[in-house]
């Protein structure tokens, strides 16, 4: 015995459709297409979204609105999320380096503080934008604002 000799089960394996060649085959003529229509050629694709004819609902569903491409999109931080960053960490300087580090941002993003929340700690803040709340409570208790 060796490899060569070697075959699957009988009936494991199907024979391959083999279609379009003639009549006597069985598979012939129409090669199981049916008859006439756009599905029978060669070459069909049908457009995405086709519905048979029926309106499509992309088009019946109304458009409204726009993007601004000139949008700049900020991730929001609250002060809240400050104070409890420089409690646990026992921080006096917050930048973009130590919100990464801390997983609340990635590097990538801009930032915003807000002014969500309390803020017992002075600290030297250093983001790239800030709301007028946020730099009220941060100022208030003597601490710094440096926009990037």
């Amino acid at each position: 015995m060796d490899l060569s000799s070697l075959t699957p089960a009988e009936g494991s394996i199907k024979k391959r459709k083999r279609i379009g060649r003639g009549q006597g085959s069985g598979k012939g003529g129409t090669s199981t297409r049916g008859h006439k229509g756009a599905k029978s050629r060669s070459g069909y694709k049908r457009k995405i979204g086709f519905e048979g004819g029926q309106m499509p609902l992309q088009r019946t569903s109304p458009k409204f609105g726009f993007t601004n491409r000139n949008r700049i999109e900020y991730k929001g931080i609250n002060v809240s999320i400050l104070q409890t960053l420089a409690e646990t960490k026992k921080l006096t300087e917050i930048s973009v380096d130590t919100l990464v580090e801390n997983g609340l941002v990635s590097k990538k993003d801009l930032i915003k503080i807000l002014g969500n929340g309390e803020l017992s700690v002075k600290l030297t803040v250093k983001a790239h934008a800030f709301s007028k709340t946020a730099i009220e409570k941060i100022e208030a208790l003597g601490g710094n604002i440096e926009k990037i």
